[in-house]
This record gives structure tokens, sequence and C-alpha cells, in this order.
């Protein structure tokens, strides 16, 4: 849960998802649409999927995986998982390298080079992180690591005069430490998706996602308004959101419409009292709340 999501933002979904899925036992007999109920809200539904794969390849292993190359044979586990695992719970001698550890080695080495984007930063400095690892306590030493990088060595305005290891950091004082690790990043692609609000005898006309369709298969969104109107560059919109999914920029004009005269496909009436039931992309609950709650949604 911790991947592509902040801590703090993440624990009140990690309570819930302990509550139901406690061990691996109970995730692998559990539905994968419970499973995506529990994860909403949290994106990259990938993560929840490969953690659904994972739970019953353990289950189904034996031996149980332990070092580093064992857990790397399981769905959804790569060099960065597999050796949070081994380290911290088997006590294997392997680092850790994700992206606060990247910036804490670059900085405390002074390294300018620039990167072609994060993997290839991580592959530059897991040498390093192996060499300084700690033989006796490998997993204290990687969660102090990454630790030191989420709450000291920060990416915007670091803690530099409060770091234990300023004393042995080749950029504090001699380079602008911000600027370090120089990392490349994709340039910003601004797309714009126009949506349907379509209210119907106590029914809203929704879109499900394909179940070829990747991470957000079989999730429930509003439905994309282009085609569902003639005369939608006539409308205005009762909302426009705008959110980011990695470097693209996402705006989404929300447009009260009629109901169309037959159902395109994958597209369904969802009672609003079974909305809680079923699993909606994040944001798109969060925006049928605030619609819900308007007095300005009229057609046109």
């Amino acid at each position: 849960m911790a991947q592509q999501t902040q801590i703090k933002t993440m624990l009140p979904y990690f309570e819930r998802w302990m509550k139901r899925f406690p061990d691996f036992e109970t995730l692998a007999d559990a539905l994968e649409e419970d499973v995506l109920k529990h994860w909403e809200g949290l994106g990259y539904y990938s993560r929840a999927r490969n953690l659904h794969k994972l739970a019953k390849a353990y289950v189904e292993s034996d031996p149980k995986p332990k070092t580093r190359e064992d857990w790397k044979t399981l769905p959804g586990i790569g060099p960065y998982t597999s050796a949070a695992i081994a380290s911290i719970s088997f006590g294997e001698p392997v680092a850790v390298v994700d992206g606060n550890v990247v910036r804490t080695l670059a900085r405390l080495t002074g390294d300018e080079r620039s990167f072609t984007g994060n993997g290839d930063a991580v592959k530059a400095f897991t040498p390093l992180a192996e060499e300084l690892i700690n033989l006796e306590n490998p997993g204290d030493h990687n969660q102090a690591m990454m630790e030191l990088g989420a709450t000291v060595c920060l990416k915007r305005k670091p803690l530099c005069t409060l770091c234990h290891v300023q004393q042995f950091c080749q950029s504090y004082g001699r380079i602008q430490v911000e600027s370090i690790p120089r990392i490349e990043r994709k340039a910003t692609e601004h797309i714009e998706i126009p949506r349907a609000w379509i209210i119907q005898n106590a029914q809203i006309l929704l879109y499900r996602i394909p179940k070829e369709s990747g991470q957000l298969a079989g999730q429930y969104e509003l439905p994309n308004a282009t085609g569902l109107s003639s005369t939608l560059e006539k409308m205005k919109p009762i909302l426009s959101k705008t959110r980011s999914i990695t470097h693209r920029r996402i705006k989404e004009p929300i447009y009260h419409m009629e109901a169309p005269e037959s159902l395109p496909q994958d597209h369904h009436w969802i009672s609003l009292k079974d909305l809680e039931s079923i699993t909606l992309s994040g944001p798109h609950r969060r925006w049928l709340k605030e619609l819900a709650d308007r007095a300005d949604t009229k057609p046109g």
C-alpha cells in the first residue's frame, strides 16, 4: 500500500484492510471484487490484484519463501519488496533501494550525475547500498535509511541542520542539496475527458471498465460524455475537476445530461442506494457525493 501512496494517506486503508484480511489465507480465499472494494480510494489497482495473486501463490507454496530470490518468484514481487521482506522478516543482508534511499545516497556522496528515470537511479545506487548494509541488523539498517530520506533528507527543504549524518555529507555546504539527485521527469501530458451525470428513476448511469482494461478493470466511473450528446460543445459543465496520475494532468468537466435512448456497451443503471456496494474510482465517488448535494444539476 505504501508504494505510490503516502503513509499518512495509507494508514486508514491499511487498518480497514487488516481487519478484513488479517493473513494471506483469508486474502487468498476472498473474491477479487471484495479485494478491490477494500482497496477503493488508494488507486493503482494492479497492486491489489497482484497482492491477491501473491496471497494465493504463498498459500500454495511449500516450502514458504524466505530469501530475496525466493520472494522474487512470486506474483507482484520485485527487487524492492523482496529485499524488504527478506531483510526485515528473515534477516538476509540485502539492501532495499527506493526513492528515499537514492536521494540520501546521492546527497551523501555528492553525486551530480543525471539519470533518465527512477529505475535508472535505483540501478546506479544499488551496489553502494549493498556495500553499506549492516550485516548484523540489515532490516533495521534498511528501515533507518528509508526513514532518513522520508523524514530528514526530504525532496524539498531537507532538514540538513538536524541530520545525524551531516558530517559525512558531501553535498552539505557545497552543492544546492535540493538539486540532487538529478532525475529527468516525463513532460506533463494534458488530457481532457468530459463526463456525464445522468440520473433517472433514482438510478445513475455509470460506465464499468472492462475486465481486460488493466489496473482499473471492473471499476465504475462517470461515463465519458463524448458521444452521449451531439450538443456537448454548447453545454456548460456543472462541475469541473482536475487530477494528476503520474505525468498526466487530467481535466474532467462534468455535464448534466438526459438519458440516452439506448444503453451503450458497458454502461449500467445503478440504483443510488447501491452506490456504496460497488467499486467506484476514488475521485469519482467523491464527485458523486459532491454532485448529489448540489441543487444546480439541471440538464443543459
